[in-house]
């Protein structure tokens, strides 16, 4: 007995089944998954301007501390980061900032005063008050906001922070 190329009704009624159920899988399913894994997938570099406050409350020649705090938010998660800087004065329009996370492993470097020096003591390095490596692993100089990431407006101290 030859086979009939026609297919019985209740087979024809499962294949439409099946194509519509994988059509509107589809549609439901791509935006779902994209918005679900796009967070994941976006890293971006934020930049801004943070105010360390009147340039007076910084004596000149001593390197000073100034702690700040950084909200950066990936996807679903909220994180707040610390950072630090010490700001030598020269004069009124001559500023440095340098960072006081070693180049090394990150470590907080201090300003040792007696000695005048910052140290960093997860390896004993040390760096001169410009920001030079003076003894240790660091490979580099302490990171250093000068020129156009440090501004000076209506008396107050701005650095230009990248994160990222």
């Amino acid at each position: 007995m030859p086979h009939s190329p026609h297919m019985s009704r209740s087979d024809f009624v499962k294949v439409v089944t099946a194509f519509l159920g994988s059509i509107m899988g589809l549609v439901v399913g791509i935006p779902a998954i994209g918005y679900l894994i796009s967070p994941a997938r976006k890293r971006s570099a934020s930049d801004d301007w943070i105010p360390l406050g009147p340039l007076e409350n910084y004596p000149e020649g001593i390197p000073t501390l100034f702690n700040f705090t950084r909200t950066k938010v990936n996807g679903w998660e909220r994180t707040v980061n610390s950072y630090g800087v010490f700001v030598i004065r020269k004069s009124d329009q001559d500023v440095t900032v340098l960072s006081n996370k070693c180049t090394h492993l990150s470590c907080r470097v201090n300003w040792i005063a007696e000695d005048q020096f910052f140290f960093c003591p997860c390896h004993d390095a040390q760096f001169g008050i410009d920001g030079k490596v003076l003894d240790g692993p660091p490979p580099r100089p302490l990171d250093t906001y000068v020129g156009e990431a440090v501004k000076i407006e209506e008396g107050n101290l701005f650095i230009h922070f990248v994160e990222g």
